[in-house]
């Protein structure tokens, strides 16, 4: 009897449900549904950096993706699932109660954005990520050590601090936090209590300090010298993590039903979007996934004999079994990649908002950046004369720094739109080989590349810039939906359809399509200005 599992995808915007065939990975059906509040533009202030999502955003699409999904494939199917997975962006925590619910699911708080999930590209905790490492630094352990040394504000700690302090109303309520990662299995399985909840360790280790060389996470100490406003959370936290390849719990009878599937269906421990994505891209040791929109989330996984005594500075972590169990998983990213190229179309798109046509002006949109791209790929790069930095939502990796702002230099009379379109492409080649710098320089071996991702598929342009600036060739996953495949995938080994991942990924991989290869000439002249671009960035 053939089985079947569902993987879903939390994106930023949107979730989608995919039902895979365990025996060859074959996408039977899917649907994508967008979160209804955040598509209104609810609870966010892009002017402040503040993106916030409600709870029951998630639990909606949940439920009409999957059962979307579902009704687009035989009867059988949903007989036999075996298992369910999540992943989602990260780090997207909010504060809960005493039983495990999160703040806005609470009446008083339905309508408080601070009780809401805080999205992972929320930078409201800016102060308070540069107060985490000031502190770390001068503490008898850094509890940084093993997330790069640095702390970010898309962080769970900087993000809690900074609601707890600004909003006084959450303080009498607020014992606890949880990522959406944990939350969903949670929901699903009828194990929302504190007490109950299985930490993806992907999640904790990247993201919350958490390790076993102090016991999980830091101590009640270092968190209240942080902020008072942290006292007691610790006790109503975790200590242990689990792989993704373990069973969360099973289907409560009640979403069972709703979803039209058995109480026997498996819910597997989740993870972060890139983690499982690395993982539908048939990652192995020493490949680097860039998972690309967006922004860019960078896997690479590791055997512990590579590893042993390192310490890689300046990247979002390096944590045990956070990709694959038995290696250590690396993680690094960019904070923006598509988001430069929107961000510059949004500029020449402005006068459209004055056209009565509003079809003729949403058709002139959609045509400036794939126009910008054909002109741009025409230009020589010795007439590269304009340099880019990519920090325009300010920097992951390497050396983590939420205050950087991005830059345009070597402008003239003559700089054209496609001509900064070209700059600013190259930029975010130029960001994506000093993360690759880093990883080499510190003796993490990089044999193959790939890219997976909306930027991946659709771009040859930025993929064969790339490949240049980074003088390696780079293979394009052929799987559509990499990541919502990689969450398939470990359903069906926390379901038991499988032993290990590896199995999994043999069974269920779809190739790749593509390999952009590097041109030696182009290389040679991308190493120039490269340099350039280094010493902008030192200014």
């Amino acid at each position: 009897m053939k089985k079947y599992v569902i993987g879903l995808d939390y994106g930023s915007d949107s979730a989608r449900a995919l039902v895979v065939d365990t025996t060859n990975g074959e996408i039977l059906a899917s649907s994508v549904k967008y979160y209804p509040r955040w598509v209104e533009g609810k609870y966010c202030d892009p002017a402040k950096n503040q993106y916030r999502q409600h709870p029951l955003d998630y639990l909606e699409v949940m439920e009409a993706s999957i059962k979307e999904a579902l009704s687009k494939c035989e009867p059988a199917v949903a007989e036999n699932v075996a298992g369910i997975a999540f992943d989602t962006t990260g780090s997207t925590p909010a504060l809960t109660d005493a039983n495990g619910t999160p703040l806005a699911m609470l009446p008083e708080y339905a309508e408080n954005p601070n009780a809401m999930f805080i999205l992972w590209k929320d930078h409201t905790a800016v102060k308070e990520a540069d107060e985490i490492n000031e502190l770390a630094r001068k503490w008898e352990v850094d509890y940084t050590k093993y997330e790069g040394g640095i702390y970010s504000s898309e962080w769970v700690w900087a993000k809690a601090l900074h609601v707890l302090r600004n909003d006084k109303t959450l303080k009498p309520t607020a014992v606890s936090w949880i990522e959406y990662c944990d939350w969903l299995p949670a929901v699903l399985t009828g194990k929302t209590a504190i007490d109950q909840v299985k930490r993806s360790r992907c999640a904790a280790g990247h993201k919350a300090l958490w390790h076993p060389d102090w016991n999980g996470l830091p101590p009640e100490e270092f968190l209240t010298t942080l902020g008072i406003e942290l006292a007691g959370m610790r006790q109503n936290l975790f200590t242990e993590t689990y792989t993704s390849d373990e069973a969360f719990g099973t289907l409560t009878p009640e979403w069972a039903e709703k979803l039209g599937l058995s109480t026997d269906v498996i819910v597997g421990v989740s993870a972060f979007d890139a983690h499982m994505g690395a993982v539908g891209a048939e990652i192995e040791a020493n490949t680097l996934v860039r998972i690309m929109g967006t922004s860019t989330c960078d896997i690479i996984v590791s055997p512990y004999s590579d590893m042993e005594g390192k310490l890689i500075p300046g990247i979002c972590g390096q944590v045990d079994g956070s990709v694959i169990p038995g290696m250590v998983g690396l993680e690094a990213g960019q904070s923006a990649f598509g988001d430069v190229y929107a961000w510059f179309k949004n500029v020449l798109a402005w006068p459209l908002q004055f056209i009565d046509d509003k079809e003729l002006a949403e058709s002139i949109e959609k045509k400036i950046i794939p126009e910008l791209e054909k002109e741009a790929m025409q230009i020589p790069i010795e007439e590269s004369t304009i340099i880019a930095t990519d920090w325009l939502n300010g920097r992951r990796t390497p050396d983590a720094d939420q205050n950087l702002k991005g830059t345009i230099t070597g402008l003239n009379l003559g700089s054209t739109a496609p001509r900064i379109m070209r700059a600013l492409v190259e930029a975010t080649a130029y960001g994506s080989k000093a993360i690759v710098d880093r990883f080499i320089e510190n003796g993490i071996e990089i044999k193959s590349v790939v890219g997976i991702g909306g930027v991946a598929k659709k771009s040859a342009f930025v993929m064969q810039t790339m490949a240049d600036v980074l003088n390696m060739p780079i293979k394009v996953a052929r799987a559509e939906q990499c990541v919502a495949l990689g969450a398939a995938m470990f359903a069906a080994v926390a379901s038991g359809v499988f032993k290990t991942v590896e199995e999994a990924q043999k069974a269920m991989g779809q190739g790749f399509e593509k390999t952009y290869y590097p041109i030696e000439e182009n290389v040679k002249q991308y190493a120039k200005i490269y340099k350039k671009y280094q010493e902008i960035g030192k200014l």
